[in-house]
């Protein structure tokens, strides 16, 4: 999971925080980008990364779903020339909204936690039951999102509320590359 953005990284935060809770022996690594020409190559920008500790980072063969706060086509084209670049997925920015609530905005964007879950699990078909389960737990909780901010012109208790648990789960060690030179 790769995220840019105050919004994009805290709905990666709470997609991570519900695949860790139902499905607690994947890994996943968290990849929190604050300067995007990190993504470059070190050829392409002075702040680009080598390939070998961009691979380091995102693996060579490995889905990654990145959220970011703007048009998804920018990561793609910041990476384009990298060795995983046809398993990065991005969610971003698609002109979709209206007047309504801040976590609507992420779900019409499909950048909310729902859809950024599902589609780690559309990415992960070893998964099997457990993945297509946690899957339709995911439909239903947008389902259950939309119902109540209709009737309650706000988001959800739990989303308003929500807080990273970084206690939960043991974190290896952080990853830091992609902060600015």
């Amino acid at each position: 999971m790769a995220c840019c953005g105050d919004v994009p990284t805290l709905e990666t935060l709470a997609a991570v925080s519900i695949l860790r809770e139902h499905l607690p022996n994947l890994k996943i690594r968290v990849v929190n980008v604050v300067d995007l020409m990190r993504l470059q190559p070190e050829s392409e920008h002075p702040h680009g990364l080598s390939d070998r500790d961009f691979d380091q980072l995102f693996t060579q063969n490995k889905p990654v779903i990145f959220a970011f706060h703007a048009y998804p086509w920018l990561i793609h084209r910041l990476t384009y020339r990298r060795t995983n670049h046809r398993n990065i997925h991005v969610r971003g920015y698609k002109e979709e909204g209206t007047i309504t609530t801040p976590f609507d905005m992420t779900v019409l964007n499909d950048l909310d936690r729902f859809h950024l879950v599902m589609d780690a699990i559309e990415r992960l078909p070893h998964l099997g039951t457990k993945g297509n389960d946690l899957k339709q737990a995911m439909q239903a909780k947008l389902v259950q999102h939309r119902q109540y901010i209709n009737q309650n012109g706000q988001d959800l208790p739990e989303i308003r509320n929500w807080k990273w648990n970084f206690g939960a789960t043991p974190i290896e060690k952080p990853l830091i590359g992609l902060e600015g030179k």
